[in-house]
């Protein structure tokens, strides 16, 4: 563990929240950095420090690393909504890549040794083969994927010129709430399924959309490897602890289970949470979903000691569905 503070932006949103409570239950000492514009406080545990600011504000972010001795940041903040990168391009290459690189040089200016960025599987496009490894082609076929992407090459380059490591995290499908309840998903207008569907379940929605019913699946839905946002924090405070023992190496790894689920397979899950059956409407595929999408996750459990502990979709599902109560009666 390093001396100083873990600087944690978008530590008000729903990953970045949970990351923070993972560091804190380590022991670590946490300062957040959010613009609160999709986070909210009171998603940041009181044990953390909060600086209300963009990323891309230079003279916060380097006040804030000086304040409190930061010697590591892992890097949340940034627009994650894959449709709108499509329809408002700029937003994502400004809020993704610019204010990361603006992030960086504050970093590379300040001293800070160690960044883990969150990184997505958007950046390998459509997959050629699944589960997909690390050294598959890097297609993006959407802003947001691409977003992602520079922001690695700009790592890769920069931990080449500075006294600088990184890990690159590539999320698979982020999904559940800290099984405690201290935090989760809270954003209104959500499209990830799980967090639609438990709010239809709930009834905060009238129905679940199905995008696409002749895809290559058994089910003839896409299949996507969900991974429980607790476990997904669990490894980055295991990259954390790699970084600093190893400052010399950088890594690049897929974070998910390496077993996929289809749309219909979840939507049973949240039947079976709930005994109710949730309104399913059958629609048209949106443009660029692949047919599935699984990690091979064989990297990062070669080079973590992390294992996960709640890979299982009907657990996924019961966490979220109890998160999504109790934002129902924050917000009754």
């Amino acid at each position: 563990m390093g001396d100083g503070k873990v600087l944690v932006t978008g530590g008000a949103g729903y990953i970045g929240s949970h990351a923070v409570l993972a560091l804190l239950d380590a022991g670590h000492d946490v300062v957040v950095v959010d613009n609160l514009v999709t986070g909210f406080d009171w998603a940041v545990d009181p044990r953390a420090a909060l600086v209300v600011a963009n990323i891309a504000d230079d003279a916060a972010i380097r006040a804030a690393i000086r304040e409190h001795g930061v010697y590591a940041i892992l890097h949340f903040a940034g627009s994650v909504v894959v449709p709108e990168s499509v329809t408002d391009p700029l937003k994502y290459y400004r809020n993704n890549t610019a204010a990361s690189r603006s992030l960086i040089e504050s970093a590379v200016a300040e001293g800070v040794r160690h960044i883990i960025f969150s990184s997505t599987a958007a950046t390998y496009g459509i997959p050629e083969m699944v589960p997909v490894r690390e050294d598959a082609p890097k297609q993006p076929i959407n802003p947001y994927g691409m977003s992602k992407l520079m922001t690695e090459i700009m790592l890769a380059d920069i931990a080449a010129a500075h006294p600088i490591n990184y890990a690159a995290l590539r999320y698979f499908n982020v999904a559940g709430a800290d099984p405690q309840g201290r935090t989760g998903q809270s954003t209104a207008g959500a499209t990830h399924l799980i967090k639609v569907a438990v709010e239809a379940a709930i009834g905060k929605r009238s129905h679940v959309g199905v995008y696409g019913t002749d895809f290559a699946t058994p089910d003839g839905t896409g299949v996507r490897d969900y991974i429980h946002v607790s476990d997904l924090a669990a490894a980055h405070v295991h990259a954390l602890d790699l970084l600093v023992a190893d400052p010399a190496k950088s890594h690049t790894m897929n974070a998910g289970y390496g077993r996929g689920y289809s749309v219909l397979e979840v939507l049973d899950a949240v039947d079976r949470a709930t005994n109710l059956t949730i309104d399913r409407r059958m629609e048209g595929r949106r443009a660029g979903d692949p047919d599935a999408l699984v990690a091979d996750n064989s990297t990062i459990l070669a080079t973590l000691p992390w294992r996960p502990q709640h890979a299982d979709l009907d657990k996924i599902v019961a966490d979220a569905l109890a998160w999504e109560r109790k934002l129902g009666d924050r917000q009754g």
